[in-house]
């Protein structure tokens, strides 16, 4: 009887150490997941940022640019009117 209390003391031991050595190797795996998703995600942040500062600094030279055109046939209408 003492045989088989130690003989599952020692399975159940072993069992527990397999479940335990499981779990470390699990979560090791899914951290690694984790970083590199959020790797990947930082990276497509930054390029979307990048993205963004360049479509505000087109938008802000744009009105700008509109003024030049404005002027700019100000000047044909003024020179076209010279002409005839």
């Amino acid at each position: 009887m003492t045989e088989a209390i130690i003989v599952a003391l020692i399975t159940g031991g072993l069992s527990v150490l397999g479940v335990v050595i499981s779990n470390i190797s699990s979560n090791r795996k899914m951290q690694s997941e984790i970083e590199k998703q959020q790797a990947v995600t930082e990276t497509k942040i930054d390029e979307l940022t990048r993205e963004v500062r360049e479509h505000n600094g087109f938008a802000k030279r744009m009105p700008v640019v509109e003024e030049q055109i404005k002027v700019i046939n100000h000047r044909i209408k003024d020179i076209e009117s010279e002409v005839k």
